[in-house]
């Protein structure tokens, strides 16, 4: 049964954290009254207590003025704490790669020649804003190099990214550091999500039975990508030996998703609402003894969502995109989840979610949809209503209080969305 704890948080071992972004206060916010991450006094360093574990679900840079800060935190936290920090890559991660040729005489073919024959600022702020998603990401690196008091030219920004991938540059240190896909008990954690196609599959060609071999091969596959990398290395054809993780973790062509990625997997409909996978895809993770699938990628209003059927849980943990500044706390066990954090409701009001729910517990709607308007339950409210999540049209959100009364009498369902 869904409760609000207090002591019994200290028994939760991971706490999950995704897409922070380059926005300090979403860490800041996560490790505040945290039983297991925590920052130090300097409140510089990333703390994991004795026996916990931190796991980061991808996303450090792009939509903040501290990428630099967060990048350099988590890694710094991994090389200290390597056996308590897991770290994955996102795609805001691991697209920056493409930077060290593009801005270097091997701009896309789409490139207007206009900026194709600028100066380099011109073209960077072209593929942040047209490429990469990530428009501002140009200002926001300035901002952050400002901090030193030195002049910051236009160019030294150009330059700032190029070092964060150069040899001992923190953002290739950081992307060695990760993985794509990580199992802790009864746990998948991906950036993105898992779908048929993507489940057993490694883009070299081969596919792999089982999670945990599967999870072996595709890491293995990773590494090797980033190692070709730093090797320069290119083909015959002059094309980059490391273009497969380039367009792993992109959308397929002509397309917003890439059910073919851990990635860039949405485990959401087109409008960001979120879904649960197949009914056979469950069955299949259920096979290798996975119960609960943990992803970020897809924003999902200001808090966790938490969809479940039976004894399988999504939990869809996105900290971006929010209208809340904080990011949320997320704690897992094998056999419960804990989630707490603030939203900001349609009519203005700032209201505090936070409860903890046994794997397997029915007994309230936590998890389900509601079957006339495709709500979400995300979970009760510290005033006593429920939180009701639907994403809307044109990347909009709709967050609304339910009673329990008028909750008690509609029909719920599990959330599923057929891709």
């Amino acid at each position: 049964m869904a409760n609000t704890p207090s002591t019994r948080k200290s028994d939760y071992a991971i706490a999950y954290l995704s897409d922070v972004e380059g926005l300090w206060e979403k860490l800041v916010s996560f490790c505040r009254d945290n039983p297991h991450v925590d920052l130090d006094e300097a409140g510089e360093r990333l703390v994991v207590r004795p026996g916990s574990t931190f796991v980061y679900g991808g996303d450090a840079i792009d939509r903040g003025p501290d990428g630099r800060r967060v990048v350099r935190t988590l890694l710094e936290a991994w090389r200290r704490q390597p056996s308590q920090v897991v770290l994955l890559a996102g795609n805001r991660d691991i697209n920056k790669l493409r930077l060290v040729r593009e801005l270097r005489g091997h701009p896309l073919a789409r490139t207007p020649p206009e900026v194709r024959e600028g100066p380099r600022p011109v073209l960077l702020r072209w593929i942040f804003d047209n490429t990469m998603g990530a428009r501002g990401a140009f200002e926001f690196r300035r901002a952050e190099l400002a901090r030193t008091g030195a002049p910051v030219s236009e160019e030294d920004v150009v330059d700032s990214f190029l070092e964060d991938l150069g040899p001992g540059g923190a953002l290739r240190d950081y992307l060695s550091a990760c993985r794509l896909v990580h199992r802790i008990g009864n746990t998948l954690f991906v950036h993105g999500g898992v779908h048929e196609e993507s489940l057993g599959a490694v883009p070299s060609g081969s596919r792999v039975e089982g999670v945990d071999a599967w999870s072996e091969a595709l890491n293995h596959w990773y590494r090797e990508q980033l190692e070709v990398f730093a090797e320069g290395r290119l083909d015959a054809r002059g094309t980059p030996l490391w273009e497969p993780l380039i367009a792993y973790q992109a959308p397929s062509p002509g397309k917003r998703i890439n059910t073919g990625s851990v990635v860039y997997g949405r485990m959401a409909d087109e409008r960001n609402h979120p879904g649960l996978p197949s009914r056979a895809l469950i069955e299949t993770l259920a096979r290798s003894g996975i119960h609960r699938v943990v992803v970020g990628h897809t924003p999902s209003g200001d808090c966790p969502s938490l969809l479940r059927e039976e004894e399988f849980e999504l939990i869809c943990a996105d900290n971006s995109y929010g209208r809340v500044e904080g990011g949320s706390q997320l704690f897992l066990r094998d056999d419960s989840v804990y989630v707490q954090g603030q939203v900001k409701l349609d009519d203005g009001r700032l209201e505090r979610v936070r409860f903890q729910l046994a794997r397997g517990d029915t007994s309230g709607p936590i998890g389900r949809q509601l079957l006339d308007t495709g709500q979400l339950v995300k979970g009760p409210l510290e005033s006593g209503d429920w939180l009701l999540f639907r994403a809307l049209p044109q990347f909009r959100v709709e967050q609304l209080a339910e009673t329990s009364s008028a909750l008690a009498g509609r029909g719920l369902g599990p959330a599923r969305v057929a891709h």
